[in-house]
């Protein structure tokens, strides 16, 4: 059949598989910033996954690993809060973390419902690597930009996340770091 496959779905249907060589085809919203976002997003997230298989790590758990780097011990309701997902999300990743070795988890003297968890010298050691994986892939992502493109691209994302979170009715921390994130941006103005 050569390099077009057919596939067979019922008689005098056109069952061409797409041919990536052609010209002629689109994938469908190729046009719209969504489609470009999703796709940007999916191959920064299979670069980035990639570098984390390295290092023992799948991708999502990072994210908790940066947030205990950065906070030290937290409530594993506040992790949740942070990212912004559903407690037994947040739990399900710790065990697993937890059970390499990365983070420990401890309940509170008081109240045995309330745990914190914080990292291990190997965590931290991995927050580490870490921050140099996205540090290489950040690279990647930018490498052909200019550095008011940066800018430029960073303030337009902000701005495109704030508008669908207040379409969401969400609020909280995006707030407080798109104030801390204005001030870097007119910072990165001033440098020459």
């Amino acid at each position: 059949m050569g390099d077009k496959a057919k596939l067979d779905h019922g008689a005098g249907v056109d069952n061409t598989v797409f041919d990536p060589g052609s010209k002629k085809l689109r994938p469908p919203g190729s046009r719209s910033v969504g489609w470009a976002l999703i796709q940007a997003a999916r191959l920064h997230r299979a670069r980035t996954g990639d570098r984390l298989a390295k290092i023992g790590l799948f991708a999502g758990q990072e994210q908790v690993v940066q947030v205990l780097a950065a906070a030290g011990t937290m409530t594993m309701g506040d992790l949740a809060a942070l990212l912004r997902v559903r407690p037994p999300t947040a739990s399900k990743t710790v065990t697993r973390l937890a059970a390499l070795g990365i983070v420990e988890r401890r309940a509170e003297a008081g109240d045995g419902r309330v745990v914190r968890v914080r990292l291990t010298e190997a965590g931290l050691a991995k927050a580490q690597a870490i921050e140099a994986i996205q540090e290489e892939v950040e690279a990647e992502l930018l490498d052909h930009l200019d550095k008011g493109d940066r800018r430029r691209l960073r303030k337009l994302l902000r701005k495109a996340a704030k508008g669908l979170a207040e379409a969401a009715g969400a609020a909280g921390p995006a707030s407080d770091m798109d104030a801390e994130m204005e001030g870097e941006d007119e910072t990165d103005a001033l440098e020459p």
